[in-house]
């Protein structure tokens, strides 16, 4: 090998020695071209994933970096750009971007919020311009507001805009100036698919009514959205009776100021033998925050009477006993009661005579058939006096036949109008029934399909004929005359509905929306249960596992969550109440370690809105004794005089003008 290699002449080595450096530098540059490269790509991408840009590709060719891809707009192409000269040499970039073509601006979304008081209506938003054909424009809009509040002119703070309005608007503008025009105290937001009224009614009655009627006028593919509440009535006057009688122990009327007065008012009553559930109204008007502890104490002393009945109208105080019960009960009880009413409280009363019980001759009668027939008989004081219950019967029972068949008695006692006129406006709240008015008492029997009938009645005639006046009211409920009695309850459809969700659960085709054929029938039987329920808001919540991406869970709950909402449409249920909600992966019912705890948090919930959730059962105990399992503690207080009164204080006349709730 050394003669081979001393052969070689000192040139030739020379020549190897630098092809051999050579190769060596370029594999250097080589393999640091490589390494720049792979730095340049992943810094740029990195700093495009942080600012959320994904729609540029990332290439590298030796120290160049190219970029591709097609950018919303010119002002965001320029930005990328200025943003990888940052990161790198400008120079090594070559800008490859493309720009997507501009678009026709896109309509506005028009909307109007219409806001209804006692003050006047504030009209705000955003209208077309030019309204569709048969649509309400902008002028209109509000001439029609102003109708609405004469002499109030609106405050009109609406825009317009040059673009067409879609096909709904016009509709769901005018059923939101329906709805505006039936609720004087209210909120409309329209749009073209939703609009959303939040009101206060006078009564429950009136929320349920109003509920109905605007779910009827809601136009076709407009959402209608309610919130709807009912404040405590005012009761005036503030009134309760409870009768002991060969029927049993009962109220016919029963009020109370707040939750825990109405808790120890019913506690008192099952004490003295009520049965069930009695209905008692909570509201506004009470004379003073005593008094539960004023009717607990009357409902204990008739108890122990044990025939009777006891009344009260604000302060005053009737209590009749019954002709059964000996003067020497008779002085105990009411000599206890007088000294243990509170001093708001005057008590006027009454042992029956048994020989008083013969009734005398001069009476008035009404009935009131099912066909709405009314025949009115008897004695009135004279011809002024029949032409005024002719006037007001025809008034007061609007629609139906009155035959007047009366005859004039001169000697009829004083206050003889005003008990035929009360008794004749009791009479008018029940479906058929009768009157009878005498010297003594005033009478009204009859069977209603209201549950607030006969309460109303006995609030009616204990105002109208004063403290120590005798009436008695034998109404009768009857659940077949009652409109909605025969619906279910919203929480006892909701109930129903999670019963079927639990037995069957609805279930999709893997990693998709499209529900699974198997889903089919348990479909068809929560549509069953829906549509036989009245109106309410129901939310539809989508839930998956913990599987995949965050977003992408969220998105395909809410996705689920939708197909089931149309596909209760699609089986005729009223959706205007429901709501597609999804909640991703965000309210696990089970570990998601496992098959089984993964299969659990996939699932549809059905969640009524709206509706307090259930109290616990809570006793409490205070002057008036036990209120029983299922009270909540309430620590409302009363809105009742606090100063201490012999009388009840006068009422003021605006609240006084407001009539029975």
């Amino acid at each position: 090998m050394l003669p081979l290699i001393r052969k070689f002449s000192s040139t030739t080595l020379a020549l190897l020695a630098f092809i051999l450096a050579a190769i060596v530098m370029v594999s250097v540059a080589y393999g640091t071209a490589l390494v720049i490269e792979a730095r340049s790509r992943h810094a740029v991408e990195a700093r495009l994933a942080e600012q959320g840009i994904d729609w540029i590709t990332v290439q590298t060719d030796g120290l160049q970096v190219r970029l591709s891809g097609t950018a919303p707009n010119e002002a965001a192409r320029f930005r990328a750009v200025n943003m990888v000269g940052a990161i790198i040499d400008s120079s090594r970039i070559r800008d490859g971007l493309d720009v997507a073509p501009a678009s026709a601006i896109r309509a506005p979304d028009f909307s109007v919020q219409m806001l209804r008081t006692e003050d006047g209506i504030q009209l705000i938003g955003l209208m077309p311009l030019k309204a569709a054909e048969g649509a309400l424009s902008e002028e209109a809009l509000a001439e029609a507001a102003a109708a609405l509040t004469p002499g109030i002119e609106p405050k009109n703070i609406l825009e317009s805009a040059d673009y067409p309005a879609p096909a709904t608007w016009g509709p769901a503008l005018d059923f939101g100036l329906e709805a505006l025009r039936r609720l004087p105290r209210s909120k409309v937001s329209v749009t073209a698919t939703v609009v959303e009224v939040t009101a206060i009614s006078d009564s429950a009655a009136q929320k349920r009514d109003l509920e109905r009627r605007l779910r009827d006028l809601a136009p076709e593919g407009v959402r209608l959205v309610l919130d709807i509440s009912a404040p405590r009535p005012v009761i005036t006057p503030f009134t309760l009776r409870f009768v002991v009688d060969a029927e049993g122990a009962r109220f016919d009327s029963c009020s109370a100021d707040t939750d825990r007065a109405q808790r120890q008012i019913l506690a008192a009553a099952a004490r003295a033998g009520v049965e069930g559930a009695p209905a008692c109204t909570i509201g506004l008007g009470t004379p003073t925050p005593r008094w539960a502890e004023a009717v607990v104490q009357a409902i204990a002393a008739l108890a122990e009477l044990g025939s009777g009945s006891v009344t009260f109208s604000d302060g005053d105080v009737t209590l009749l006993a019954g002709s059964d019960v000996t003067q020497a009960a008779f002085d105990k009880v009411v000599g206890e009661l007088e000294t243990g009413l509170p001093d708001a409280f005057s008590l006027t009363s009454t042992l029956e005579k048994k020989e008083t019980a013969a009734q005398g001759p001069a009476e008035f009668t009404a009935t009131l058939s099912g066909d709405g027939k009314v025949i009115l008989r008897g004695r009135l004081t004279d011809e002024m006096q029949r032409q005024a219950v002719d006037a007001f019967a025809r008034a007061a029972f609007e629609g139906a036949e009155v035959v007047t068949a009366t005859r004039v008695d001169a000697t009829l006692p004083d206050g003889w109008p005003i008990r035929v006129l009360a008794g004749l406006q009791a009479l008018s709240l029940v479906d058929n029934g009768a009157l009878l008015v005498r010297a003594d008492t005033v009478e009204v029997t009859g069977v209603t399909g209201s549950t607030e009938a006969r309460g109303k009645i006995t609030q009616i005639l204990s105002g109208e004929l004063g403290q120590g006046q005798t009436f008695r009211v034998n109404v009768r409920y009857d659940e077949a005359l009652d409109p909605v009695a025969s619906l279910p309850t919203p929480e006892e459809c909701a109930a129903d509905v999670n019963r079927v969700i639990a037995r069957t659960k609805i279930t999709f085709t893997p990693a998709s929306a499209e529900i699974a054929t198997t889903a089919r029938p348990v479909l068809d039987e929560l549509a069953g249960i829906l549509t036989s329920c009245p109106p309410m808001q129901l939310e539809i919540g989508g839930h998956t596992d913990a599987q995949g991406s965050e977003g992408g869970n969220q998105a395909l709950s809410q996705a689920r969550a939708e197909a089931v909402l149309l596909a209760l449409q699609g089986r005729r249920v009223d959706i205007s109440g429901m709501t597609a909600v999804g909640y991703g992966e965000s309210q696990p019912i089970a570990e998601n370690d496992s098959d089984a705890g993964r299969e659990k948090n996939r699932r549809i919930e059905f969640v009524l809105k709206g509706h307090p959730a259930p109290t616990p059962a809570v006793e409490t105990t205070g002057a008036a004794g036990t209120a029983g399992a299922g009270a909540a503690l309430d620590t409302s207080p009363s809105v009742a005089p606090t100063e201490k009164t012999i009388r009840p204080l006068p009422r003021p006349d605006d609240l006084a003008a407001e009539g029975s709730p």
